[in-house]
């Protein structure tokens, strides 16, 4: 028999796509192919008009091989190519090198021009090396990122082109310790797309994806911004208000009680959205309904927060400071249908 999301994607030209939120909040199968095109969706990639997909996509995926080019250039290149139609020998440009006296000073590797496309590599190359360094620690234990295969090789070398890229567009961010973790998942759905052209342009397809996503999380990731009403903090505080309204024994307990403030825990919980608390396979089960709600994810996310403490909350009243801070660090194992359930039931007891 066909699931009503199969036939709610499959028979429409044009997606309901408030229906289609409502099926998908507790979750897609995990088998199913369908899941590429719903985030898409989701993340406003994809228009609701089937008509208008192959322009969208080539539109984005023509514009990301812009950004490619003109973004992760080596300045050298750059220079080389501004003085290509320059009359310097034949044998050089083979070489591809300039002479000193093409040089000007503000293309010149030790210039401290604010303008220079060198001094500004120099300020990028430390952003990069950490880049460089977390996208190796993405997910170790999984052979698609970390096996030392080629195609594991390709698929790191992607994740390192999106978060330079976003670094370099969005300069009042830049690139923010643990970005990779929030990109994992989106690339490797897109990756793993059935559609084998949809495959072949899955970096550009995240990118987009990502940087949609993190619009509706940004102001999590601006220190400034961290004591603000917008800020991680508020966001954190929140949190522990949703807590107090549904279950104000277990905020006073874990509040009040044993002081286990929710900055020890929320904090990577919030910022990461969960990316680091569960398996994969229910790390995508959890975003398929936090992807969902494109109006409110934040607030998706707090109640899923909220549920999970909600879940374990035997645990927590018998726990002291020390047992209850090393469990809500280390979540254990559950029942995600379970948990998005209980989150469910929050927003519906909130209305």
């Amino acid at each position: 028999m066909t699931s009503p999301l199969n036939l709610n994607y499959s028979l429409r030209k044009v997606i309901d796509m408030r229906e289609l939120w409502r099926i998908s909040s507790q979750g897609i199968p995990h088998s199913s192919a369908l899941r590429s095109t719903l985030w898409k969706l989701f993340l406003r990639y994809l228009p609701p008009d089937r008509a208008l997909w192959s322009s969208q996509l080539a539109n984005k995926r023509s514009q990301y091989k812009h950004f490619k080019d003109d973004l992760l250039i080596n300045p050298s290149e750059i220079t080389r190519r501004m003085y290509n139609s320059t009359s310097y020998d034949t044998e050089c440009a083979s070489r591809l090198l300039l002479s000193r006296s093409q040089i000007t000073h503000r293309d010149h590797p030790l210039s401290l021009d604010n303008t220079s496309i060198w001094n500004k590599f120099f300020q990028d190359s430390e952003i990069i090396d950490q880049i460089d360094r977390d996208v190796k620690r993405t997910h170790p234990d999984m052979h698609f990122f970390s096996s030392n295969s080629q195609i594991a090789k390709s698929n790191q070398e992607a994740l390192r082109n999106i978060l330079i890229i976003f670094a370099k567009l969005n300069p009042s961010i830049r690139y923010v310790q643990g970005m990779n973790e929030i990109l994992a998942p989106l690339f490797y759905v897109f990756k793993n797309d059935p559609d084998v052209e949809s495959a072949a342009f899955a970096e550009a397809d995240t990118f987009f994806c990502f940087v949609e996503l993190l619009d509706g999380f940004r102001d999590n990731f601006v220190q400034q911004l961290d004591n603000s009403v917008v800020g991680i903090c508020s966001t954190i505080a929140r949190l522990s208000q949703l807590l107090k309204e549904h279950d104000e024994e277990l905020w006073r307990h874990l509040e009040v009680t044993t002081k286990v403030n929710p900055q020890f825990y929320a904090f990577r919980w919030i910022t990461l959205l969960l990316t680091r608390e569960f398996n994969f396979a229910d790390i995508l089960h959890i975003w398929d309904t936090l992807l969902s709600d494109p109006e409110g994810r934040q607030e998706t996310l707090l109640r899923i927060c909220c549920a999970m403490l909600i879940l374990v909350r035997r645990r927590l009243l018998a726990g002291d400071f020390t047992s209850n801070l090393k469990l809500l660090q280390s979540y254990p194992s559950t029942n995600i249908s379970h948990l998005l359930h209980v989150a469910n039931k929050l927003r519906v007891q909130s209305v």
